[in-house]
């Protein structure tokens, strides 16, 4: 007699009455979903465009799978993201606005590098990580000062301003030591 232990149970010479040391590892797993049906989810259906909702119902009554037109969904996503990005306060849209001239200028300057050479390869580096960081620190800084972010809404504005112009000067302070 063989004795075997799984999961803290001990049986002799065999797994138990169900399962056979032969079974198949498919067989046990189908015998446990009759068993132990998962449940279905409810279809997520968010739908932008009456010809989408459309699609949807005649894609389901024909049971055959149709791919969407992806230039119809890609002008659908941008036209929600505009109008979506529209209700966006001011104070956030000029956040956003730093973020992306730093990450532009990021990008500048490995172009530049790219074509130029990289001979002072510290400046390029600490010009780079400069204008990432910076990049990094707006984003944080947009992330506090939204008024629809539940984490931050006893931090006041001026608070979280202070805290990214302190981080700030502490990244460049670095960046500057880097130089050489």
């Amino acid at each position: 007699n063989k004795h075997f232990e799984i999961n803290g149970l001990k049986s002799q010479g065999r797994l138990g009455p169900e399962i056979a040391p032969s079974t198949p590892i498919g067989a046990i797993n189908r015998r446990k979903e009759k068993e132990n049906p998962k449940p279905k989810l409810p279809e997520l259906a968010i739908l932008t465009s009456e010809s989408s909702r459309r699609r949807l119902h005649s894609t389901a009554r024909s049971g055959e799978a149709r791919m969407p037109k992806p230039a119809g969904d890609a002008k659908l996503l941008i036209q929600s993201l505009t109008k979506a990005y529209a209700a966006t306060p001011t104070n956030l849209k000029i956040i956003d606005l730093y973020v992306v001239f730093a990450v532009a200028t990021a990008l500048v300057q490995v172009v530049y590098m790219g074509i130029v050479g990289s001979f002072p390869f510290n400046s390029f580096l600490s010009g780079v990580l400069s204008c990432i960081g910076t990049a990094v620190l707006g984003v944080c800084l947009r992330i506090q000062v939204n008024k629809d972010n539940k984490e931050f809404k006893d931090l006041p504005p001026e608070r979280a301003f202070a805290d990214f112009v302190l981080c700030n000067l502490v990244l460049h302070l670095v960046i500057m030591n880097f130089l050489g």
